[in-house]
């Protein structure tokens, strides 16, 4: 790192070494495997898979609440706010363990999943008004990458000790819950004392800000008229990202219902192999997108993923389990760029002080795909099931053919870019270190 940024990234390193492990607990595949597992009898198989579409689109369907975190951390001291946002979480975590196993039981832990993955949003949301400010743009890919290998090997562990416990003892995940509790507590302890760079001017560019509450619908509407090149971003990356959302509701269900796996198994192909991976390919994902634009970085990566959906393709309809496992590996490889993509992507679009307005942007219309796409990719499934036993496995076809259409969208913007770019520097090799909106 350099000199200036070192001290921070000790500590966001320190810290995130301990935080995920709240989000590991409640990853959309950890407890929808829970589900599958521990209220099987309790309540109607399609009720159990309706809840199992809910928990795997939870983490997305929380960025729905984005542009209201964005509101609330607008012009107040972000590291302190952060601390209340990360104890929140940590009492929300602790409380799913007590959730009965019966039909209310079932809605707590539902409920509590959710709740939790909607303070994880204003915790990832307003970490990268942090990073922006801490951390330059040539280095700052690097950075989130090395955490977000921290964070992915610390998620591992996390679901793996789940599925695990669950293999032992049914009701194991009552004190698996409250450790991860614990174990966030002593990050959020950690994390409170970084030092933002530039923080007292950042809050006064943002008191100067008179565009409007954040919150409001009509202003992100608005910045994404005034912004072409944002706006076209964006629709690409809605109907690629509305394809990958689908394909985990329906997989956890088929594990169970059709492949007859049993939890720690399960755990490890939807959650912990895909992780596992994360530590190989994140460095080599981040050293091209320091080098790029991020339309042209999703313009190769997208592929990565639509590749994964395939094999689980090939995996559900010829019944090979040893292909679920590659499949898995292959998501890992997509999610590594994934989530550097996603984290630091709008940078490339936003003036440092609307950061947060522009990731608002993105993760609400992330929140939006998360509330429908698992919803659809699990009535889909059912329909096909019903219809013809073993059918179910086509609805990866569906998920793959839908993230085709928003890569094509990246690889024609990023040549559109490049056109419009003849007399000047191609903004697709040099990304900006700040970008004013500009009126279509």
């Amino acid at each position: 790192m350099p000199l200036l940024s070192r001290a921070a990234y000790r500590r966001e390193l320190a810290a995130w070494s301990l935080l995920p492990v709240m989000a590991g607990v409640v990853e959309g595949g950890v407890t929808g495997v829970i589900v599958k597992n521990v209220f099987e009898g309790v309540a109607p198989t399609a009720t159990l898979n309706l809840a199992v579409a809910v928990l795997s689109g939870a983490p997305a369907l929380a960025n729905i609440t984005s542009s209201l975190w964005a509101a609330l951390s607008h012009r107040r001291h972000k590291i302190r706010f952060l601390w209340t946002v990360q104890l929140l979480t940590v009492a929300l975590v602790s409380l799913i363990a007590l959730a009965p196993v019966n039909v209310l039981g079932l809605g707590l832990l539902v409920a509590g999943a959710v709740g939790t993955r909607v303070l994880w949003t204003g915790i990832m949301m307003i970490r990268t008004t942090v990073w922006r400010a801490n951390y330059p743009r040539h280095a700052r890919a690097r950075m989130a990458g090395n955490l977000a290998t921290v964070q992915s090997i610390v998620m591992l562990a996390a679901g793996l000790a789940v599925g695990a416990a669950l293999n032992l003892h049914d009701q194991a995940f009552r004190a698996l819950f409250p450790i991860a509790g614990v174990l966030g507590l002593l990050g959020a302890w950690i994390y409170r004392r970084l030092r933002i760079r530039g923080h007292e001017t950042l809050l006064k560019r943002e008191r100067e800000d008179t565009g409007g509450s954040m919150a409001n619908p009509l202003r992100l509407r608005r910045l994404l008229l005034q912004d072409k090149d944002f706006r076209r971003y964006m629709t690409s990356m809605f109907i690629f990202g509305f394809g990958n959302l689908m394909v985990l509701a329906p997989l956890v269900v088929m594990l169970k219902d059709r492949f007859g796996l049993d939890a720690l198994t399960s755990v490890l192909i939807v959650t912990s192999i895909p992780m596992l991976m994360m530590p190989a390919f994140v460095p080599l994902w981040s050293k091209l997108l320091d080098r790029v634009h991020i339309v042209r970085y999703r313009a190769v990566h997208s592929w990565s993923f639509i590749i994964a959906s395939s094999m689980f393709l090939i995996a559900a309809v010829t019944m090979q389990t040893w292909l679920l496992f590659v499949a898995a590996a292959l998501k890992g490889a997509a999610i590594s760029g994934g989530v550097l993509g996603w984290n630091l992507g709008h940078h490339d679009f936003a003036p440092p002080e609307r950061a947060a307005e522009y990731m608002s942007v993105h993760v609400t219309l992330t929140g939006i795909r998360g509330m429908t796409a698992p919803m659809i990719a699990i009535s889909v499934y059912q329909a096909l099931e019903w219809s013809n036993i073993g059918s179910g496995a086509w609805v990866f076809a569906m998920c793959a053919g839908i993230s085709v259409f928003g890569a094509i969208g990246f690889v024609l913007q990023a040549r559109t870019m490049r056109r419009d770019s003849e007399h000047g520097p191609d903004p697709t090799d040099v990304p900006p270190s700040s970008r004013s909106v500009v009126s279509e």
